[in-house]
């Protein structure tokens, strides 16, 4: 079978694999948007890699005004890419993507400034980004990483980490195997410093009760005293 049709295949199975809305083969190839952008990405790049620059350029505009999803045909994508919705989904010239990736709507992968040469991120196998989150600079997000929605990420991650926030920050790492779909679970640490801060306040709050009625022992004991 030519290589070219296993990887038509894989990207199909992608899709069921990770998008449980997906019913039929037929379905799937008709109207998800973020598959066609995959193909047509794989057209452009052979084209780009042969320095057809302007066809392969004209390809990725097509498919960006009929997907909603840009991705600069330099750009290096894996086996199995799944994009979801898709709308708002940018990846930049020199980015390296992994296996297995999924993408959700508005997730940026780009630069962050004019600089020549690799400028854009390398996202490792079998990582999630969330609906709208931004990875920006020349670094690599590791394997099996999770970034949450909206976060804002600006240095490299290890492998099996999770990132959310603006700036991301790794909240956890090395962490126990999760479903890499389910996005409710992903730690807040907004929410934990939250949580941190009641608990030293009741700490304070007890330790100042305390010494309230040491202090009222010692004046009940000055006043027995001064009766005497």
């Amino acid at each position: 079978m030519p290589k070219w049709i296993q990887s038509i295949r894989s990207d199909i199975q992608a899709v069921f694999d990770n998008d449980p809305a997906a019913r039929s083969t037929l379905e799937v190839i008709l109207t998800y948007s973020g598959l066609h952008a995959i193909w047509a990405h794989r057209i452009a790049h052979k084209l780009y890699c042969k320095r057809w620059y302007f066809l392969a350029r004209v390809i990725s505009q097509l498919s960006r005004f009929f997907t909603g999803i840009e991705i600069h045909p330099g750009a290096t994508i894996g086996e199995r890419l799944f994009i979801d919705h898709g709308m708002g989904v940018v990846i930049g010239e020199t980015c390296e993507i992994g296996d297995d990736v999924v993408l959700y709507q508005g997730v940026t992968l780009g630069g962050t400034g004019k600089e020549k040469g690799k400028r854009h991120p390398t996202i490792g196998s079998n990582v999630v980004i969330g609906s709208g989150a931004k990875v920006l600079g020349s670094f690599t997000v590791g394997e099996f990483s999770r970034i949450g929605a909206n976060a804002v990420v600006l240095r490299e991650v290890p492998p099996n980490s999770t990132v959310v926030g603006i700036p991301g920050t790794v909240v956890q790492r090395n962490g126990r195997k999760e479903n890499k779909l389910d996005h409710t679970n992903l730690p807040d640490p907004t929410l934990e410093m939250h949580r941190q801060l009641t608990a030293e306040i009741a700490a304070l709050r007890e330790e100042l009760q305390r010494l309230r009625d040491e202090l009222d022992r010692e004046r009940e004991g000055k006043k027995e005293t001064a009766h005497c």
